[in-house]
């Protein structure tokens, strides 16, 4: 999800490992987000940094020459959790699959 953008998502895969490894993670986890949602009565999530200034870098740490060309087009990932993007299916898996969707950092409302 992107900061201050509500209801949406996109998926992007590792670029260390299968790409669809991260991308079914995502989407199971996207799934319970909805399912949350729902549950509660909420029509509306939107990820909000607890801290503005976050610093920021960019999404994809890779070196190949399309991504260096459009790095600066690409949305950028912030210096901690939730806003850090993990290359780590083991993490990544505890994290999407099994942890609460309820993040501090997302606001929902009706």
């Amino acid at each position: 999800m992107l900061s201050g953008v509500p209801n949406f998502a996109y998926a992007i895969g590792y670029t260390n490992s299968s790409w669809t490894l991260k991308i079914g993670l995502l989407c199971e986890h996207f799934c319970r987000l909805l399912a949350h949602m729902d549950a509660h009565g909420h029509r509306v999530c939107r990820p909000e940094p607890a801290a503005p200034g976050m610093t920021t870098r960019p999404f994809l740490d890779f070196g190949a020459g399309y991504i260096r060309r459009a790095v600066d087009e690409l949305p950028r990932q912030g210096d901690r959790m939730p806003w850090l993007t993990s290359m780590n299916y083991r993490d990544d898996v505890r994290l999407l699959r099994a942890a609460t969707v309820a993040d501090p950092e997302l606001r929902f409302t009706a």
